[in-house]
């Protein structure tokens, strides 16, 4: 379970990042949260073709099909304490 806690501790950590990372990592991180609390994304993309915002998300976390719920944590872990450096 020290995984959870780190992982928790991590999300919190990325609440509080001295400066917004750039649009790619924001989008890393938000696959990476997904995919680490959901699991594998089964859903449709978004209905509106020009939710841009929406259908990037959706694709970035759509790549981590198969990813295990652990090393999805363990990935999102290791981007905040980088960007925290």
């Amino acid at each position: 379970m020290e995984l959870n806690n780190l992982f928790e501790q991590a999300v919190a950590n990325s609440k509080t990042l001295s400066e917004k990372p750039d649009n790619d990592t924001l989008l890393k991180l938000y696959a990476l949260f997904k995919q680490a609390t959901e699991g594998d994304n089964t859903g449709e993309g978004p209905a509106n073709a020009f939710d841009f915002v929406a259908k990037f998300k959706h694709e970035a976390w759509a790549k981590l099909a198969g990813t295990t719920k652990e090393a999805a944590m363990q990935a999102y872990i290791d981007l905040v304490t980088k960007l925290k450096g």
